[in-house]
């Protein structure tokens, strides 16, 4: 498999430097509503987030679904997990966390769902990267992943005011109908793919921009939600975020 596009020390720079890092989980949050159908129609009762720290989604489905999560992820700083844990009326232990290597790691256990958000687009070799996540996956379990879409409104942003950030993803992956044919070819069924959410631009690196930066971008934020207020539609142009789904 070709070379990852991001490192360990990356990673660490990264969630470091992050600011609102903590935060209350709203029922309504993305992803949730197609979320709580997979876990009614397939009875769900446990999953695993991927590359998912500080465990957004493992902390979620605990919370509203009472679901038995777990999150992997290569760098883990459990003070921050905890910290959004009881920021989510949750204990440290209420979700199971494991630091390894996605590459190297022998599951014991699979799972019913095995989630990763924002994930695989930091890898050259897309189907390998999603092959790597069947080896959690239970028979008959749920395989559900997502990325931004920055062939998009946002993209064109990522890419003239964050070329670092942007660079640091794989462009190329960003296409449901790709996605879907590496599911089938990988051997999963009752495969689905769709861009999600109607419109919204951000910014990694917003404190280090200029005032007519975040003026523009701001601009471009109230024009498309407008916009798509008027005709609330889900399309590659607009759309932040990329789904897809299957069965193995």
């Amino acid at each position: 498999m070709e070379q990852n596009l991001t490192d360990r020390a990356f990673w660490k720079a990264f969630w470091e430097s992050r600011k609102g890092l903590i935060f209350y989980l709203k029922a309504k949050y993305v992803f949730g509503d197609i979320l709580a159908e997979l876990i009614k129609e397939k009875n769900i009762k446990n999953a695993i987030e991927l590359g998912g720290f500080p465990g957004y989604y493992a902390t979620y489905l605990k919370k509203y679904h009472g679901l038995e999560t777990t999150l992997f992820d290569y760098f883990i700083h459990e003070g921050l997990i905890n910290q959004l844990l009881e920021t989510n009326g949750l204990k440290p232990g209420d979700i199971q966390v494991i630091e390894a290597d996605l590459f190297e790691y022998r599951v014991e256990k699979p799972y019913d769902l095995v989630l990763s958000f924002g994930l695989i687009e930091h890898f050259n070799d897309t189907k390998a990267i999603i092959e790597s996540h069947l080896q959690f996956l239970k028979p008959g379990g749920v395989l559900f992943i997502t990325l931004p879409n920055f062939k998009s409104i946002n993209g064109w942003v990522q890419r003239n005011f964050d070329k670092e950030n942007y660079d640091k993803h794989n462009i190329s992956s960003m296409e449901p109908k790709l996605l879907a044919g590496y599911f089938k070819e990988l051997g999963l069924k009752e495969v689905e793919s769709s861009y999600h959410g109607k419109f919204t631009v951000w910014l990694e690196n917003k404190a280090e921009q200029s005032a007519f930066a975040k003026a523009l971008v701001k601009t471009i934020w109230v024009a498309g939600k407008v916009f798509t207020r008027i005709v609330p539609v889900e399309s590659k142009a607009l759309s932040p975020y990329i789904w897809v789904k299957g069965v193995k």
